[in-house]
């Protein structure tokens, strides 16, 4: 395929033609041209014109034009050839012919290759892994961070890579692997954000301080910020201009300037008041200097000539005006003349929607013909109606205006008095419609009335359920803060109960505290004096009385009904052991005993049946001559079946 005018260039130059096509197919990669499978004679220009023909493509003998530079045509490329007519120039630049690669699809991932250096190679990243992260971009970068550098690397071989990218202003190296390289444009940083995540390795090394892998990033740079903040100031100083520029475009345009009064200027200006295409102008000048106060006894005649001419221009204006109003009532005329033709011709209408509705045309319509036609008559009656009304409106204006004459003719009192019944039907049939559209008034009023009382029924039962529902929540609530209160009260309760069980506690054990010393003291008194074994178990029952003596303030409050045969089996054993002891024993050497018959038992568990007993069973039936029928009376008493 080449760019063809014409079969005389190609007859010119005959023995070029198998070089220009080997040209053309190795400049153009995807338009491939075999010359052997030319089978007629080159050097024949009528063969040539003959399959041009045939291919139905005429040859035009315009000269061509070039479509590219000479650094991208193909070597050998006539220009002076031109295709034929109907088949566009093909441009070389068009993505598919080879000089230009095709742009990836937007949709598909862009995959990344290896880039050869002279010094270096950059081997890109795995494909699946996800792309590196960057920060947020500053306004005007032109400055990206380069990380991860080989230590190796020098400042030539990092600009070496990254020129690529755009021409580098400035690079600051760091003396660890990392630098910062200032572009040209701002475009560039893009290119340079592309190679982030390759892996560079200079040379062929293998060394660890050979490679390294690149992570290339936004930087915010003060030099950058400065020159898109003047970008910036320039935009809008182009902006404001441009504002002023269309204010002014779109401005009024400024009242003329008015000349000083001089004898010559009055003379021109008196002229100009003649003319009737410069009056207005002219009556402007005149006005601006009476009142700046330029008439005196020496101007006073021309400003009066002046005045004189303004009159003048008045009777004119009265002439133009009779003219115009003249030109309205032969308007008015051909207007009504009008109107009555178009009138006619609606009743002539009117006349035939009335003779097709009668009953020997009417029958043989069908349904939708019918329907059709009934609407168009009754549009077309609406329609005359109205511009009878019109017409009608008219002659009663006439009519007011001659009124006032008095000498009329017999002819014309009968067009009168034929007009006045015309005038009298129009009347009736205007009231009759206008009685009809109050009536459709009336009809719309009372349906908005009806929506609006639905409307209320609506909201009433609305307002009804939502009264019930607030009375229930109500209702709810106030049963809620009962309950709360309840709770409350319950809680200050158990609160007091607890403070008074703390106190009791706190008081028992300061009890103890003082008996255990008492304790100690009579025991270095007995070893002191040698007491015989009697007087420690005299010590240990004045002990136990004193705490049950201590105890019982608040054994009624605490005493309740036993609540199972297990307590009272164990106030049962209790009772017998203290029996066999008349003079009492103390609570650890109760409790050894009640070891061994059950294991599970606590000494608290003891104390506390001790203090639910009642004082009549420790005075009583626990005391020296208690019998067996005491303490079951006592059990009996306690609500407990045994026997």
């Amino acid at each position: 395929v080449v760019d063809a005018g014409g079969v005389d260039s190609i007859s010119r130059c005959p023995q070029q033609l198998p070089q220009m096509m080997a040209a053309a197919a190795d400049g153009l990669g995807s338009i491939a041209i075999d010359t052997t499978q030319l089978n007629m004679s080159v050097t024949d220009p009528t063969a040539w014109a003959t399959a041009m023909n045939n291919l139905g493509m005429v040859p035009v003998g315009l000269p061509g034009q070039q479509l590219v530079s000479d650094s991208i045509c193909v070597p050998g490329f006539d220009p002076g050839l031109n295709m034929m007519t109907g088949i566009t120039p093909i441009n070389p630049m068009i993505p598919g012919l080879g000089l230009v690669p095709p742009p990836p699809p937007t949709e598909v991932a862009v995959v990344k290759e290896i880039i050869h250096c002279k010094s270096c190679t950059l081997f890109p990243q795995n494909p699946n892994l996800p792309p590196p992260s960057t920060r947020e971009r500053p306004p005007g970068c032109k400055t990206v961070f380069v990380g991860g550098l080989p230590e190796n690397a020098t400042e030539e071989i990092i600009q070496e890579v990254f020129e690529q990218c755009g021409d580098i202003t400035a690079i600051r190296k760091s003396k660890k692997n990392f630098c910062h390289i200032r572009f040209a444009e701002e475009f560039m940083v893009d290119k340079a954000i592309y190679l982030s995540g390759y892996r560079m390795r200079l040379g062929s090394s293998t060394d660890k301080k050979d490679s390294g892998r690149l992570h290339v990033d936004f930087a915010q740079a003060r030099d950058d910020f400065y020159e898109w903040e003047c970008k910036q100031r320039m935009r809008a100083r182009e902006e404001r201009h441009r504002r002023k520029l269309e204010e002014d475009r779109l401005r009024p345009p400024s009242p003329p300037a008015i000349m000083h009064y001089s004898e010559h200027e009055a003379a021109l200006l008196a002229d100009k008041l003649k003319d009737d295409s410069k009056f207005s102008e002219a009556i402007t000048v005149l006005l601006s200097w009476i009142e700046r106060g330029e008439v005196n006894r020496r101007s006073a005649n021309q400003f009066y000539s002046m005045v004189q001419s303004a009159n003048s221009h008045v009777r004119r204006l009265m002439n133009e005006k009779a003219t115009h109003e003249q030109e309205m009532e032969e308007a008015k005329e051909n207007f009504k003349n009008a109107l009555t033709g178009i009138l006619t011709q609606f009743e002539q209408i009117v006349a035939v929607f009335n003779a097709s509705t009668r009953q020997k045309a009417w029958d043989h319509f069908s349904k939708a013909q019918r329907k059709n036609i009934d609407i168009w008559r009754k549009h077309s009656e609406e329609l005359r109606n109205a511009q009878s009304e019109q017409l009608m409106g008219i002659r009663r204006e006439e009519e007011m205006e001659m009124s006032d004459d008095e000498n009329c003719d017999s002819p014309t009192k009968k067009i009168r008095v034929d007009e006045s019944a015309l005038a009298a039907q129009a009347y009736a049939l205007k009231e009759e419609n206008d009685s009809l559209r109050w009536q459709l008034d009336a009809y719309r009023n009372e349906v908005e009335l009806l929506k609006q009382e639905k409307e209320q029924l609506f909201r009433t039962e609305e307002n009804v359920t939502k009264d019930q529902q607030l009375q229930f929540l109500q209702q709810t609530m106030q049963g809620m803060q009962q309950q709360l209160l309840t709770i409350q009260e319950e809680l200050n309760n158990k609160k007091s109960e607890l403070e008074q069980a703390k106190e009791e506690q706190s008081h028992t054990q300061a009890l103890l505290k003082v008996l255990q010393e008492q304790l100690k003291g009579t025991k270095e008194l007995v070893e002191t004096n040698g007491h015989s074994h009697e007087d420690t178990n005299e010590i240990n029952v004045l002990t136990v009385a004193l705490v049950n003596q201590d105890r019982e303030n608040n054994i009624e409050k605490r005493s309740q009904g036993l609540k199972s045969e297990k307590e009272a089996l164990l106030i049962g054993i209790i009772s017998t052991f203290l029996h066999v002891h008349p003079f009492g024993a103390n609570i650890e050497y109760l409790w050894s005993y009640m070891q061994q018959l059950d294991s599970k038992i606590s000494a608290n568990e003891i104390e506390m049946l001790l203090m639910r007993l009642p004082r009549m069973f420790k005075q009583e039936f626990t005391g020296v001559g208690a019998t067996l029928e005491k303490r079951w009376k006592l059990c009996a008493f306690e609500g407990i079946k045994t026997t």
